[in-house]
């Protein structure tokens, strides 16, 4: 008994665990770690040692691996923005961005991140004006423009518009063309915070140009024409056009939305800035982010004179774009054929093809997949009601959830209780990528089900 008692007595005491964790400076002098902070910053890189030391406290990391975690988990760079493959079957899909820039466009970016001749002319060393070759760029894609001019989004450009030409005044509007642009935000209530008045005409179902021609008069700003780009009316309807507003003797501004600039065979009902300005629009306003195919912006285009006019208003400093946007627009529309027009052409029986040769490599993995026939939509306001053919991998439902947390993320949809990676939107180079995130998803899936004893 008293040698029991004297052994327990001159053992040493337990190890407290928490006090055997690496100190948080020392685990940030790893040269791995410290290259990290260079590029990522001190405070990032520091974070994510600290969550991966809480785990450790936790038990569900080796202490001697904390370093190692703490390299893995860290982010591609300092933006908790992710990069996600659309497998949604929505080519605008605003909750992922709306249009994905092309190469041509995401190196022009990069190109002028720095210091850049924005505003200057290098030749004289003198102030020069503010994107001209983005403008001139805009100018050449639709001759019918006499001007051009970019703010930062859609909503701004018809914002500036009605600021500049009709505060105080009227705007002429049909009342089937009071949209709401999404997220809550009305056409309505946009219009009227510039201080101009609405005077709306028609019917929901039916305006006709008569109708236009008795609201105008001496109080007329401009007669606002809406292409209705996320809804139908159909049935007993009768729209005004552009070519029957334009005789009425004020100015008809056209919101097309979808930033089409030319005819587009794939979708022969979606107006575009040439075709309505050759009809007789003043001004055509439109989004960059959309069909076009380029960043975030608002394209107005048109008059000369309506263009200077709205260039000069005190609103539009504020309403301006960055060199980056400026950039990215003009190799946009002057370089090689955008990833969201590749994907709106996309022929429905190579896309079958590689949702087949997919499906094959995963079930060869263990994955039940399979090819399966869908449909995809254009999205981001554009082309209501159309619908495009198209092909996905078919998954087991759950993988949706799991696809999220892959790296890169995969945004699936689900359907008839399964999850389908439709490949309309999805870039063929991608598909390695995809194939590899479902994988990795199959992986943890497995590895969740032998946890719960499933």
């Amino acid at each position: 008994m008293d040698r029991d008692h004297a052994c327990a007595t001159d053992a040493a005491p337990p190890v407290d665990e928490p006090r055997r964790l690496p100190r948080t400076d020392v685990l940030l002098a790893d040269p791995r770690l410290t290259a990290a902070a260079r590029r990522l910053g001190r405070e990032l890189v520091k974070d994510v040692v600290a969550r991966v030391q809480t785990r450790a406290r936790a038990g569900e990391v080796p202490i001697g691996e904390i370093a190692d975690h703490a390299v893995a988990a860290l982010p591609a760079t300092a933006s908790a923005l992710r990069p996600v493959i659309n497998a949604t079957g929505v080519l605008l899909h605003t909750n992922l961005g709306r249009a994905a820039l092309s190469q041509a466009a995401r190196d022009a970016v990069l190109a002028v991140s720095g210091t850049t001749d924005v505003e200057l002319d290098l030749t004289t060393g003198a102030r020069a004006r503010r994107g001209s070759s983005t403008l001139d760029a805009l100018l050449r894609s639709v001759p019918a423009a006499e001007a051009a001019h970019v703010v930062n989004n859609g909503a701004a450009a018809l914002a500036l518009a009605a600021t500049a030409l009709a505060q105080g005044r009227e705007i002429i509007v049909s009342r089937g063309e009071m949209v709401e642009i999404g997220d809550g935000f009305r056409l309505p209530d946009l219009l009227e915070s510039t201080g101009a008045r609405l005077r709306e005409v028609g019917t929901t179902n039916r305006t006709t140009p008569a109708d236009y021609a008795a609201a105008v008069g001496p109080d007329t700003g401009f007669i606002l024409k809406v292409h209705p780009s996320n809804f139908r009316v159909t049935g007993f309807t009768r729209e005004t056009s552009v070519a029957e507003l334009a005789p009425l003797g004020v100015p008809v501004v056209a919101d097309i939305g979808s930033g089409l600039l030319t005819p587009e065979p794939v979708l022969p009902g979606e107006p575009d800035a040439t075709g309505w300005l050759r009809a007789g629009a003043s001004l055509v306003t439109a989004s960059g982010d959309k069909l076009l195919g380029g960043p975030q912006c608002g394209l107005l285009l048109g008059d000369a004179e309506l263009v200077r006019r709205l260039a000069r208003h005190p609103l539009a400093r504020a309403l301006r774009v960055d060199k980056l946007t400026l950039a990215a627009l003009e190799a946009t529309v002057r370089g090689p054929e955008p990833p969201t027009l590749t994907a709106l052409r996309a022929d429905p029986v190579e896309l079958r093809r590689r949702a087949e040769r997919l499906a094959e490599e995963l079930r060869a993995d263990g994955v039940d997949s399979r090819a399966v026939d869908t449909e995809a939509v254009v999205g981001g306001g554009g082309a209501p009601g159309v619908t495009l053919p198209s092909a996905a991998v078919s998954l087991p439902v759950e993988y949706a959830a799991l696809l999220r947390g892959t790296d890169p993320a995969v945004l699936a949809r689900v359907g008839d209780g399964r999850c389908l990676l439709d490949l309309r939107a999805v870039p063929v180079d991608v598909d390695a990528r995809l194939a590899e995130a479902v994988r990795r998803a199959g992986a943890s899936r497995g590895t969740a089900g032998r946890g719960t004893g499933t």
